[in-house]
């Protein structure tokens, strides 16, 4: 599984933080990726940050 962020898109509100911060750290400088491809244990969270963007920034690709 891959996350990609349209980093053009993100507004950097933290929804996916809140949902995922394993994968997704919103810092003052805008929103990081901690890992690109993350383990399959987090795809539920990951699904949950993907569909809760309301940016619709976010994207998972197996």
């Amino acid at each position: 599984m891959r996350v990609s962020v349209d980093l053009d898109t993100c507004d950097g509100n933290g929804v996916c933080m809140s949902i995922c911060h394993e994968v997704f750290d919103v810092r003052e400088d805008g929103l990081h990726l901690l890992q690109e491809q993350p383990r399959e244990e987090l795809r539920q969270k990951l699904v949950g940050a993907e569909v809760s963007c309301p940016t619709q920034a976010i994207t998972l690709k197996d």
